[in-house]
């Protein structure tokens, strides 16, 4: 009679989503294994009765020793969802009465998640949305909820639907979010452009509106269509070769000549001078109001 071959620990570990308790790693594979595969390199022991494999990412195996989940701007990093600025400490989330011993840039959130809320050692989408509405400004958290949306036809819906379900002093962060996210968005820095005239309360841009010109048709970043202002978020990125100065002169010119008001802005004005930003759209939005009347 054959016996069926003990599964492999970093086979088990796989399929477990990369870490996991030495318990679960019993019930499918034996402690030789176990032992064998430690003392070569090809698992890791993370914390006390706690493995991972070593090829896992130095985030998720912070996160797998304090016996945790991957969460907020983190998880949405590992996840490639859009970030305003990229995270600079771990955030991990853990059980409520979890005691781990975080070794460093760690920031512990303390929550009971659900089996769905997790995939694979990292939050949800929509878990992570909503843990963003709540460790990220309006404008940041904005742009993960856009790139979540751009990404998953129903997940507006989906989130809409769960931040009006939650409870407590977040709950209107998150409604806000859902108010106002958009799977249009190309890219955080417009989101971020976006969210400063929101929080200016400067309403009515939407973004990615296609216009026709003279010269063809244009798309642009955001548009205020009954006042005909343009707002453009200008990355150095596309826009650093003497082509591309030629380029976005000619589609600027067009836009004026089709009766557009045109307003550029840098990412260095958009991230660290957005009350100027605010005040100047505000001042414009308020100048073609009079003009219009």
């Amino acid at each position: 009679m054959s016996t069926r071959p003990v599964p492999s620990p970093v086979e088990v570990l796989r399929a477990l989503g990369g870490s996991a308790e030495r318990s679960d790693l019993l019930r499918l594979t034996s402690q030789h294994h176990v032992q064998v595969a430690v003392a070569t390199g090809r698992l890791l022991r993370v914390a006390r009765g706690r493995y991972a494999l070593p090829t896992l990412p130095d985030e998720r195996l912070a996160a797998a020793a304090c016996r945790g989940v991957l969460s907020h701007q983190s998880a949405a990093a590992a996840l490639r969802l859009p970030l305003v600025v990229a995270p600079d400490q771990i955030h991990v989330t853990v059980g409520r009465g979890a005691r781990p011993t975080a070794a460093g840039p760690i920031v512990l959130h303390r929550r009971t998640l659900l089996h769905h809320d997790v995939d694979e050692g990292v939050t949800t989408p929509l878990r992570t949305v909503l843990d963003c509405c709540l460790s990220l400004p309006f404008r940041e958290a904005l742009a993960v909820a856009d790139g979540a949306a751009a990404r998953a036809a129903g997940f507006a819906n989906a989130f809409a639907s769960a931040a009006a379900a939650t409870s407590g002093p977040g709950r209107a962060r998150r409604l806000r979010v859902a108010a106002e996210l958009s799977p249009l968005a190309e890219n955080p820095f417009e989101s971020a452009l976006r969210g400063t005239l929101l929080e200016a309360g400067l309403t009515g841009f939407t973004p990615q509106v296609e216009i026709l010109t003279c010269d063809g048709t244009y798309r642009v970043d955001l548009v205020h269509e009954s006042l005909r202002i343009v707002v453009e978020a200008d990355s150095f990125e596309f826009h650093g070769r003497r082509a591309d100065l030629e380029r976005d002169c000619r589609r600027y010119d067009e836009l004026v000549r089709a009766g557009w008001l045109v307003l550029r802005f840098a990412w260095e004005q958009v991230m660290f001078d957005e009350t100027w930003v605010a005040e100047l759209v505000s001042d414009v939005v308020r100048q073609r109001l009079k003009r219009s009347k």
